[in-house]
């Protein structure tokens, strides 16, 4: 496998490893996204001004974790921090 491949794989499995943290903790405090409200403005707010911001799953546990109360806002930006670099490096 080449250099280029490695870290490639080596991102794939780092992200992984992070989406499996993520589900794990909303698993052991039995919690699931359920879209607010204020969700729903923000998503059409985001529309309107012509950006393309779409939350995957962790990104939707990792809000509800904090909505919760199961983490705090620095733990969720450095987790989806994490995912997103280990994602898209």
């Amino acid at each position: 496998m080449n250099d280029v491949a490695a870290e490639i794989a080596k991102s794939r499995d780092e992200a992984l490893s992070v989406k499996a943290e993520i589900l794990a903790l909303a698993r052991v405090h039995g919690i699931a996204y359920q879209p607010t409200a204020l969700d729903d403005l923000g998503n059409v707010i985001t529309r309107l001004a012509g950006d393309d911001v779409q939350l995957d799953e962790p990104g939707f546990l990792l809000l509800a974790l904090r909505r919760a109360g199961h983490i705090t806002s620095s733990e969720a930006a450095r987790l989806h921090g994490k995912y997103l670099r280990a994602k898209y490096e």
